[in-house]
């Protein structure tokens, strides 16, 4: 017959070591799912509300207490610099690894989180916040991705030997001014194709062939 345990005595067989950290580990799994979870419903929330959605709000989108909330992100302006960086990190980590394809799925990555992120950058900005210094400054991988990934698009025969990080910049703010008049997904993937095509390394015309007299 089994041998009856007590509530918190560890599994037979375990360590001390384990039965310790065990515990440990389950509150460090669920604090990351909970911050999360947190950061996601952060997004949408500024997104739909702007600067003024409440911290109780929030919470209960991602379904945490006010005081989870506040141990991961004692004030409004951390909980905002980790979105932003949230989304950075994102878009570093969609941008893939083949170099053939990896630019254009970032520059149209760029554009649809550009897009998507417009009232998030108005909430940040109305309470004073510096994206722009938070992405410049917090987060390299982000602006290594947006010089490294052209060159190596270049590399691989991809992209137009001409371009170069400020031609990216500009091309993804003028698809993002398509939206100046109201959203239109339609037309915002339209101006994406357009410029992906433009952007892609033309093939060199073959040499004509001579015959002789």
């Amino acid at each position: 017959m089994a041998q009856k345990r007590h509530p918190g005595e560890p599994e037979p067989g375990t360590t001390d070591d384990q039965a310790a950290s065990s515990p440990v580990r389950r509150r460090r799994a669920d604090g990351r799912r909970n911050q999360a979870r947190l950061l996601e419903a952060a997004f949408a929330a500024f997104a739909e509300h702007g600067a003024s959605v409440s911290v109780r709000e929030i919470a209960r989108r991602a379904g945490v207490s006010t005081g989870t909330f506040s141990r991961h992100f004692p004030t409004k302006e951390e909980l905002f610099r980790a979105v932003v960086l949230n989304r950075i990190g994102q878009l570093v980590q969609r941008a893939g690894d083949d170099a053939t394809t990896a630019f254009f799925t970032f520059f149209a990555v760029l554009v649809e989180e550009g897009a998507a992120d417009h009232s998030v950058g108005d909430a940040l900005s109305s309470v004073g916040f510096d994206i722009q210094a938070t992405a410049s400054t917090a987060n390299r991988d982000f602006g290594n991705a947006l010089r490294g990934l052209p060159v190596r698009a270049q590399q691989a025969g991809a992209v137009r030997q001409d371009v170069d990080t400020a031609d990216v910049k500009a091309l993804v703010a003028g698809c993002l001014a398509r939206d100046r008049d109201g959203i239109d997904d339609a037309a915002r993937q339209r101006m994406i194709s357009i410029v992906c095509n433009g952007l892609r390394a033309c093939p060199r015309p073959e040499a004509p062939t001579t015959h002789p007299a």
